[in-house]
């Protein structure tokens, strides 16, 4: 069991025998404050401490493979008693046949034998429960650990399934919207294909997991736009309003372009007329903030749809960083804005 509180295993054998020295440098001290000559109080503080950090290594084993609980915790005092009760008795006899001539040190040992195994067996009791807690200690740690890398393992999943669920619905709008093209303007429906095409490799092909700067996820979203503006022509304006120290800051690919898809959606359905949507982008602290502003007619029913993109946004933040402050938004005289907030990692 302390083995286990331990890295490396090689620590927990020297505060082992670490302690052993101290046993017998403590038994040779009391033994010569008694009167023991120096040569006998070597002897006897060293069976003493070898039998000491025997019953250490035993009840460190035996509690590796079988951890007392409930009724059982009573094995915490039986097996130390049991096991000192015998060291002693194995210490008694080896020094009796070692000076069976010292009447007066035997007389010493027999004296002091119940002392002896209520210091030894006290001692061991408390290394037992040293253990016990140790190996609870240990095993919370791990339980821990496992439900770390269960939620990390979780949090992946879901992260890969938002970000498996974001390119079929940007590409079936596409597609109906290619579909509905194809008949009336089917050059334009051609054009649409291929800039999809092309939006669609340079996604595939990027690593989700890695952040890119702002500069790069912009290059993105005006691969996006060039595809709608097949679909809407002269009516879509994008104006972007981006601070030159914000282009270096990093973000999780592929994170504004769901906004951007809302607010075309909610600019552009159900209105005729041009609609400017405008993207601002700077820092502020140790943020990066990025705000998407698009009109919209407050008269006119909100066009049908699963609101994936702002939900999906706001779950891959909170998922990321584990906050539910980095996505507001509001709508204020005809216009809604979205503000997204990147902490910049360190």
């Amino acid at each position: 069991m302390f083995s286990r509180a331990f890295s490396n295993p090689a620590k927990s054998t020297w505060i082992v025998q670490g302690a052993g020295v101290i046993w017998f440098l403590g038994s040779f001290g009391v033994l010569v404050f008694y009167g023991i000559s120096q040569s006998i109080a070597i002897v006897d503080a060293l069976v003493f401490a070898l039998v000491f950090i025997f019953g250490v290594t035993i009840i460190d084993r035996t509690f590796n493979f079988y951890v007392p609980s409930g009724r059982n915790n009573s094995m915490l005092l039986i097996f130390p008693l049991l096991y000192s009760f015998a060291a002693i008795y194995f210490h008694y006899q080896l020094l009796k046949w070692i000076y069976d001539e010292e009447e007066w040190y035997l007389a010493f040992l027999r004296e002091n034998y119940l002392l002896r195994w209520t210091i030894l067996g006290v001692t061991e009791i408390f290394v037992a429960v040293l253990a016990l807690a140790v190996s609870k200690l240990e095993e919370q740690k791990e339980v821990k650990n496992r439900e770390t890398m269960m939620n990390e393992l979780s949090k992946e999943a879901e992260l890969s399934q938002l970000r498996q669920q974001l390119q079929p619905h940007f590409l079936f709008n596409s597609l109906n919207s290619i579909s509905a093209l194809t008949v009336t303007q089917p050059q334009k429906a051609r054009e649409m294909v291929l800039q999809l095409s092309d939006f669609l490799r340079g996604t595939i092909r990027k690593d989700h997991q890695k952040w890119v700067s702002l500069e790069e996820e912009l290059n993105y979203l005006k691969m996006y736009l060039d595809i709608e503006r097949v679909r809407f022509g002269h009516r879509l304006e994008i104006e972007f309003d981006v601070g030159d120290e914000s282009n270096s800051m990093r973000l999780p690919p592929l994170l504004i372009q769901p906004l951007l898809e809302n607010a075309i959606k909610h600019g552009l359905y159900e209105i005729t007329e041009a609609v400017k949507i405008k993207i601002h982008a700077y820092k502020e602290q140790n943020y990066l903030l990025v705000l998407i502003e698009n009109p919209f007619d407050p008269e006119l029913a909100a066009p049908t749809g699963t609101g994936f993109g702002l939900t999906s946004v706001e779950r891959r933040l909170f998922l990321l960083f584990g906050r539910k402050d980095l996505l507001e938004s509001k709508a204020i005289d005809s216009i809604f804005t979205v503000i997204l907030k990147i902490p910049q990692l360190k």
